[in-house]
This record gives structure tokens, C-alpha cells and sequence, in this order.
């Protein structure tokens, strides 16, 4: 699949400025191309700095792609993870099969960077978003689209938006299926094959597969959660089955699942599904959607991940850290550092404080932890800590837990050829949409 290589490479063009988080202002005024071609080293920025490691990210792409490519099925990554089109760039010139996004505004933007196979992974009943959809397939026929649908009264909704437009374009829909105490999704069988009834009816749609999302389900892999997750797998596969035995599809199917913590399990009982020439009856592709893979992390991932060092030979690697700098010891065993929550995710977990910055790697003592954020701050709790463990002034390498959450703090992060290396070199900077 395509993107505009143009559009991304004119992010090269942008004027950097006061707006961009953590640079110096001797990079004010200059061209991201301009700023770059001085080779700047990461203790040249301002802190708190949130960085992605070249090391780590090509890494992560070659990981998940020979993953994905030997176990038999496609990635469309979860764009709204980094909303970063020149990382999507990268992902997709990997061999990635399309682009999965959230709402139709990160639609929209994809499309403004020649993103052409986007997966919607949620209904679409906004009458001006849809209408835009509908646009957008009647204006160009190589895109490919298709969207969430999980009931008879969003199906109606649909048509009833759709039917003053123009021509004869269908909308393509993915019947999602759900769970018990999930989110969104059709509840049952009986409930799916209604709906599936409702599309074949419809005159402004047509099913193009079924989808949902597994993690919904679990949040770890204890012996329920992995349970609950293969029921539902299960159960995803068996409404594909009954959607093509009666011919309910009008061409080629998706089944699509698979978030970044039990991709396992989706090739585990959705792989078979795969019949992309359509050998055994409706052509079939199976898509996962794993967003945090190329990011990784310290924290949620790490721990539950397939693809996490203990579970796996070709692990990820955290692609990500925040650099925050000690601004106050107020007591024996308390640092406060200058990043906060403007800066740091802490929805899945807060950041790990993994050593300090220096000549000399210097770690900190083990049961140094980051016990709170404010707005602005971080609170290192440093028991039996001596003030020399975390001078005011010392720089401290935090690992942090959930890629969506920090990705969307910042509009520009630079990318350090190493993380591990002691004086990193920023190579790039990466623009994001938020």
C-alpha cells in the first residue's frame, strides 16, 4: 500500500519554533533539514524530552514483520498510536498491508498524506465524516476503506445518511463482534447475523469482513483472561465461517483482531482463516492491528506482550524514553523532576527511573521509584538515598508504560541514533497530529 513519500518529506520543510517541546532556541527560525544537518547531540535540548531510539524502532519493524509475514497474516497498525505519518511511512514501506485509525478526522489525515487502505476501527455515524467517506471513494478509485458496524439501527443510520449522495458508491463495512463486559460489538451470534441481514438489505453498504478487539476482554495473561480471549476468538471465527457459507459476502473478506498484547492468540485461531486467493471459497485476509508493536515500552507491554524479552527469541525493544532533569531534593529521600503529566504517560503504569545521565552511566539505588505525577513534576522516592544518588541539576532516563499515551504530549520528538550510547546524536525529528 501507498503513501505520499512527497507529503512526508516535506515535514523536512517545517519551521521549527518556541511550539516544539524541548528544543533549543538555537534551532528557532531553521528548517527541521537545516536544524539536522548540524547533527545536534541530545544534551544540546531542553528538558523534560521525550526521544525515540533508531536502534530500537528498526528493530521492532523487523520483528514484527517476519512475525507477522511467517505466521500467515497482514498488519495494519494502529495509526492513533503515534498519529506520526513519516513513522507510518516507515511501516508500510516494511510491507505493511494498510493503516488502521480510530476516527474519521485521522482518517482524513491519512488521506492527506496519500494513505490508500485504511482500516476505521470504529462505527462511523457522523453524517459529515460519512459523507466524506463516500466522497473520498467516489473520487478516487484506488482507495480502500472500510469501517466498523455493530447493530441494525447504526446500519440504518448509515443509509439514512447516504442516501442523497451521489452515484452508486458502497460503503464497506466489517461487522464487529464483542463480549461480555467489552466495549463495543454486537453481544451475540444471533445479534451478528441480524446485522449481517440488515447490510445485505442496505443500499449504501456492503459487508466487507468481521473484526473486534480481543484485549477488550483481559487485561493480562493470567489463565482467565487467556481463556476469555480464546472464547472469543473462537467465536469470531465461526461468524466468518457462517458469513461465507451463506454467502454473505459480495467479494473478498477481512477477519481483523489483534491489539499489541495477544497477537499470539489471534494467529493461534484466526491464521487458518487465511485464503487470500480464495482456494477453499471467499477470498480471506486475516489483519491484525497491533499499534504499539513498533513503540513498544518499559511497562504494559513489556509485561504482556508475545513478543516481550521473556516470551520470545527476536524480542521488541522500548523505542521511547523521557529525559527529566532533578530540579528539587526538599527531602532526604525525595527528588522532584521536571516532567509531569504534560509530559509522561501514567495511565498504564508510571515511569521507571533507570539510571542518570552522565560521563559515566551512574545508576540509581533499586528501590528508586517515581511514586506520583503533578502537572509538571515527577516525585522519585529515593529510600536511604543520599543526596549525591540524584543531585539537583542530574539528568535521569526515565522508561515509560503505554506508547498512545506519550506520543500524544508532544508535536515534535527527536529520534537519538542510540538511547544506550553515552552521548546520543538526534538523527531525526518526528512531526505528530494529535
Amino acid at each position: 500500500m501507498t503513501i505520499d513519500e512527497k507529503a512526508v518529506a516535506a515535514l523536512a520543510d517545517r519551521i521549527l519554533g518556541p511550539e516544539h517541546k524541548g528544543l533549543p532556541p538555537s534551532a528557532w527560525g531553521r528548517t527541521v533539514r537545516e536544524f539536522l544537518a548540524a547533527e545536534p547531540f541530545l544534551d544540546e535540548f531542553e528538558t523534560p524530552l521525550l526521544t525515540l531510539d533508531r536502534a530500537a524502532l528498526t528493530t521492532n519493524l523487523s520483528v514484527m514483520g517476519d512475525w507477522a509475514r511467517a505466521a500467515g497474516v497482514r498488519l495494519a497498525p494502529h495509526g492513533k498510536t503515534t498519529m506520526a505519518p513519516q513513522l507510518w511511512s516507515e511501516q508500510l514501506d516494511g510491507g505493511c498491508w494498510g493503516i488502521t485509525l480510530a476516527t474519521v478526522w485521522q482518517a482524513q489525515l491519512a488521506r492527506a498524506f496519500g494513505v490508500s487502505r485504511i482500516v476505521l476501527a470504529n462505527s462511523l455515524v457522523d453524517p459529515v465524516g460519512l459523507r466524506w467517506v463516500a466522497s473520498e471513494l467516489a473520487r478516487d478509485a484506488g482507495f480502500e476503506f472500510c469501517c466498523w458496524v455493530d447493530g441494525v439501527a447504526a446500519v440504518a443510520l448509515m443509509d439514512e445518511i447516504l442516501a442523497g449522495e451521489p452515484g452508486d458508491i458502497r460503503v464497506p463495512v466489517v461487522l464487529e463482534l464483542g463480549g461480555p463486559h467489552g466495549r463495543t460489538g454486537a453481544r451475540t451470534a444471533e445479534d451478528a447475523h441480524a446485522i449481517a441481514d440488515a447490510v445485505r438489505r442496505s443500499r449504501r453498504l456492503t459487508l466487507a469482513g468481521v473484526g473486534g478487539y480481543e484485549a477488550a476482554l483481559a487485561r493480562d495473561r493470567g489463565p482467565e483472561g487467556i481463556a476469555a480471549v480464546r472464547r472469543y476468538l473462537d467465536e469470531l471465527a465461526r461468524l466468518h465461517r457462517a458469513l461465507a457459507d451463506d454467502e454473505r459476502y459480495t467479494g473478498r473478506a477481512i477477519v481483523t483482531a489483534g491489539g499489541s498484547a495477544y497477537q499470539d492468540l489471534v494467529v493461534e485461531h484466526l491464521a487458518g482463516l487465511a485464503d487470500e486467493q480464495g482456494a477453499h471459497g471467499v477470498p480471506t485476509t486475516v489483519v491484525l492491528r497491533s499499534g504499539a508493536y513498533l513503540i513498544h515500552d518499559d511497562g504494559f507491554y513489556a509485561g504482556i506482550s508475545p513478543l516481550a524479552a521473556e516470551r520470545a527469541d527476536r524480542p521488541l525493544r522500548s523505542a521511547m524514553h523521557v529525559w527529566a532533569r532533578t530540579v528539587s531534593r526538599p527531602e532526604p529521600e525525595l527528588g522532584l523532576l521536571d516532567a509531569g503529566k504534560r509530559d509522561l504517560p501514567f495511565d498504564l503504569g508510571l515511569p521507571v527511573p533507570q539510571y542518570v545521565v552522565g560521563p559515566e552511566f551512574s545508576s540509581l539505588p533499586a528501590d528508586a521509584t517515581v511514586t506520583a505525577v503533578n502537572d509538571q513534576h515527577a516525585f522519585v522516592r529515593l529510600p536511604g538515598g543520599a543526596a549525591s544518588d540524584l543531585p539537583v541539576g542530574a539528568v535521569v532516563r526515565l522508561g515509560l508504560s503505554h506508547p498512545c499515551t506519550a506520543f500524544d504530549k508532544w508535536r515534535l520528538i527527536p529520534v537519538v541514533d542510540d538511547a544506550d550510547a553515552a552521548r546520543p546524536r538526534v538523527v531525526d525529528l518526528v512531526h505528530t497530529f494529535f
